[in-house]
């Protein structure tokens, strides 16, 4: 994808790795605007990336992610970037989910990671094929490849993801829109809690490693433990999973 000279939308724009992207893509000469669910977080962010355009908006409610789309159109017609990087993770053991109390919590970890992409996928496709370059970059996971048991809803709907954006992909390669991957591995933000990262990348070298496949315009994305999940056997990830789990159950 070109690298300067888009409008950008991108979605959990205001921490972690969606900030680290808007504050690359601000520095490289485009206009961005970040949505997310929490207006003080958003405001905190545009006090760090002075230029950033932000707007409040709930992922989980299909209502507001058409008003999302109508609002950016409108106001942004130029806008040919979408980054759906908004996540949710849980971890939890399946004996002890409790899912007919906290069915809720657990089905908005699939609203969020599965519809929400989806959906803005499909709503901003038509506007970016008119455009003539245009991007949709969907942030998946390592864990798309090789699943985390102990946070089975987020590793499948990483995988989801992954199927969505291959399939997106074919569907989109006879126009002016590029589909992109980004597969993190685990990045030292508060994904999840606070806390449960610490030993992940550090999100400044995670993010200059993304923007540097950006540059070489590659479709799949990987950094550090996660670019050799991209093209495991199945045998691997059967081993890579299992010896997550085992290294990791006690935490749950």
């Amino acid at each position: 994808m070109k690298m300067s000279g888009n409008t950008i939308l991108i979605t959990g724009g205001g921490t972690g790795i969606g900030l680290a992207f808007a504050e690359r893509f601000i520095q490289a000469g485009n206009t961005v605007i970040a949505t997310g669910r929490r207006e003080q977080v958003l405001e905190e962010a545009k006090k760090k990336c002075p230029g950033l355009i932000t707007r409040v908006s709930d992922l989980d409610d299909e209502a507001e992610r058409i008003a999302l789309f109508d609002w950016t159109t409108a106001n942004y017609p130029a806008v040919n970037v979408l980054v759906n990087n908004a996540g949710i993770q849980q971890r939890f053991n399946v004996l002890r989910a409790d899912a007919g109390n906290n069915w809720g919590d657990l089905r908005k970890e699939i609203s969020t990671n599965i519809e929400a992409p989806f959906h803005l996928s499909l709503l901003f496709a038509p506007h970016f094929a008119a455009q003539a370059e245009a991007a949709i970059i969907n942030v998946t996971s390592g864990l798309a490849f090789t699943p985390f048991a102990i946070a089975p809803i987020y590793s499948a709907s990483k995988a989801a993801l992954h199927s969505f954006t291959m399939s997106l992909r074919h569907q989109l390669s006879g126009t002016s829109v590029e589909v992109i991957e980004v597969a993190p591995p685990a990045v030292n933000t508060d994904l999840g809690g606070t806390g449960l990262h610490v030993h992940g990348e550090p999100l400044d070298a995670f993010a200059d490693g993304i923007f540097k496949g950006l540059e070489e315009g590659r479709q799949e994305i990987g950094y550090g433990t996660s670019e050799a999940r991209l093209r495991m056997s199945r045998d691997d990830i059967d081993q890579y999973a299992a010896q997550m789990y085992q290294a990791t159950k006690g935490m749950i």
